[in-house]
């Protein structure tokens, strides 16, 4: 019999290393093996080498952890002894406890692990270790669930035949205005959706009223990534850190994980609500018995309140225990039931898809032949690219005992997980040529009505220009950049420079007004009226209004005419184009930008 592979060897304290989350669930779950690299020993300062070896020191942990969370807190004592200046003995007893304690998993509530010299463990240390190790944890599970929440929210989709794309402003439909007004991650998810629904003949199948658990899909996966992403950045940080520096760990790591819990009570709500849409499409076949008692270990219809309850109960120890440690576990609790309940998704959709499956996976057997093509033509469905492939992904996975080995391959625990994880980004990022294009950030498109207003305001606004004797000037969308430069000053910051292509240094016009006074200057005109509609670029942060690419319409008047003679000219063209234009009543409030005119005034009044 073949030996089990080793497993792979996490190293700790080496310099330039740096713990990762997915190596703190590995080693927290046996899943991997560690060690201790041997130049953050030489490193570490004898600080306790003078202290007695006759006392002995303990190391315990309140009893409601779990096993998994038991070793990561170990490890982040580990991790945080070797990063900060300690007595290499120490560490060399935490690395030798963690060992036995993995493999043994003897823990109990009376157990305290002791060392055979004197050191101070405080209180404070204890918490830091225990919730970044926590964290560790949940940061892996959430970037896991936010992965396969999506697998399994398409695969529902499918089988419930929703129409999503129902009408225009779909939250399935969401595309980014790159003007600031839509979120990344939701837009990110609605286009993840439309690779795994590309060719579906199912997907719209059921016309009418869509679910609002399904709906709500873009904007609730969306905003878990950010979550979950937000979770990341901090834990990162937290992991890497010593025990010195952990001044504001707690608080930084709360504000995550408070985040982080009411993600997960929206997830699993709507993952949940999906379940029993599922559950009453299979109804009540024996042939599905299996499936349906999964259903009621997972909750069933009560599902929803033991999610309300542990969330209730994470709130309850962060706010009116203040016990830390207790909420991650909670939270650690909450992830592991929202995994179920999306394992339990995945899998009514995934039978329902496919069909024809007994209770334990496998085909029916002993029904005629010519029966059975009859039955597999009548049951032959197109499903989305996408989801395709996952249906086939999780076929090639799942073996005779369909429950059961559907919960392993959702389990981040099973040796499989890692490669299912990277078959469905697979999925994704193949399919990414059947990804609709998206707007560069601060541009929009002008299509159908927009194009017909836009038609008609040009067309109102050149012809106020016209009979004002303005005669039409179009200059190129670039100047060279010593042109624009002179005008812009501070301003050239939110200028486009092109990359050099002949010896020219090019920037795109920031405004209309430069350009015509370098074809004033250029022609040597003495006077002229002019003007000229067309697009500007600046390279600023675009904000909800604001765009990096728009029109501007220009009216100029160079020369010499009767002393503020030009001055009221434009302002009556601006108030007849405001009349035509016929956008209802207005106020036109002047700005005098003339020092000296200002004075005048004032001396006046």
């Amino acid at each position: 019999m073949a030996a089990p592979p080793e497993k792979p060897l996490v190293s700790l304290g080496g310099k330039g290393g740096a713990l990762t989350s997915s190596s703190v669930f590995s080693l927290s779950n046996n899943l991997s093996r560690h060690s201790i690299d041997s130049t953050s020993l030489s490193r570490s300062q004898k600080s306790t080498s003078q202290k007695s070896k006759s006392e002995k020191s303990n190391l315990n942990f309140p009893n409601y952890l779990t096993n998994e969370e038991v070793n990561a807190s170990l490890l982040l004592h580990l991790n945080k002894y070797l990063l900060s200046p300690s007595d290499p003995l120490l560490a060399t007893h935490l690395s030798e406890t963690l060992t036995k304690f993995s493999q043994n998993q003897n823990y109990s509530v009376d157990q305290k692990f002791d060392f055979d010299f004197d050191f101070d463990f405080s209180e404070d240390q204890s918490i830091v270790a225990a919730l970044t190790g926590i964290s560790g944890i949940l940061d892996y599970k959430c970037s896991a669930i936010s992965i396969i929440a999506d697998s399994a929210a398409a695969l529902c989709c499918e089988a419930l035949k929703a129409d999503v794309y129902a009408s225009g402003s779909s939250p399935f439909n969401l595309t980014d205005s790159g003007d600031g007004s839509t979120a990344k991650d939701d837009v990110a998810v609605a286009g993840d959706f439309k690779v795994f629904f590309s060719g579906s003949k199912l997907i719209g199948g059921v016309k009418g009223g869509v679910d609002s658990a399904v709906l709500r899909i873009p904007k609730v996966h969306g905003s878990f990534r950010e979550i979950v992403r937000f979770l990341h950045v901090r834990v990162r940080v937290e992991l890497n850190s010593g025990f010195e520096s952990s001044d504001g760990c707690v608080e930084a790591i709360v504000v995550a994980l408070q985040s982080l819990a009411i993600g997960l009570c929206n997830l699993g709500e709507i993952s949940s609500k999906r379940v029993r849409l599922l559950r009453d499409l299979i109804g009540s076949n024996d042939v599905l018995r299996a499936v349906i008692e999964r259903f009621e270990d997972v909750g069933g219809d009560n599902v929803g309140a033991s999610l309300k309850n542990l969330f209730m109960a994470s709130q309850e120890a962060l706010i009116q225990h203040q016990d830390y440690v207790k909420f991650a576990n909670l939270i650690n609790c909450f992830s592991d039931l929202v995994r179920k309940i999306i394992a339990l998704e995945a899998l009514m959709a995934f039978v329902l898809l496919d069909g024809g499956l007994s209770s334990n996976g496998v085909a029916n057997e002993g029904v005629d032949k010519a029966e059975n093509k009859k039955s597999e033509k009548k049951k032959k469905v197109v499903m989305g690219k996408g989801t395709s492939a996952l249906v086939q992904v999780l076929k090639d996975m799942v073996e005779d005992d369909l429950v059961n080995s559907f919960d392993a391959v959702f389990d981040p625990k099973n040796a499989g997980f890692e490669s299912f994880l990277n078959k469905v980004k697979d999925i994704v990022q193949s399919n990414e040529s059947r990804r609709l294009p998206k707007l560069a950030k601060g541009t929009r498109d002008f299509a159908k009505e927009q194009m017909t207003i836009r038609e008609k305001a040009f067309s109102i606004i050149t012809g106020v220009f016209k009979r004002h004797g303005a005669m039409a000037l179009d200059t190129p969308v670039f100047e060279l950049r010593e042109t624009l430069m002179g005008k812009y000053g501070e301003d050239s910051k939110l200028i486009y420079d092109l990359a050099d292509q002949g010896g020219e240094l090019c920037s795109l016009r920031y405004d209309l007004t430069v350009p015509f006074a370098r074809y004033v200057a250029m022609n040597g005109l003495t006077s002229m009226k002019r003007y000229q509609i067309a697009k500007v670029y600046r390279r600023d942060n675009p904000s909800k209004g604001r765009y990096r690419e728009f029109y501007q319409c220009d009216f100029d008047i160079a020369g010499q005419f009767e002393k503020m003679g030009p001055d009221f000219e434009v302002v009556k063209i601006l108030t007849e184009l405001l009349d035509e234009l016929d956008i209802g009543d207005y106020e036109v409030t002047p700005k005098i930008y003339e020092h000296k005119l200002i004075f005048l005034i004032v001396d006046m009044m």
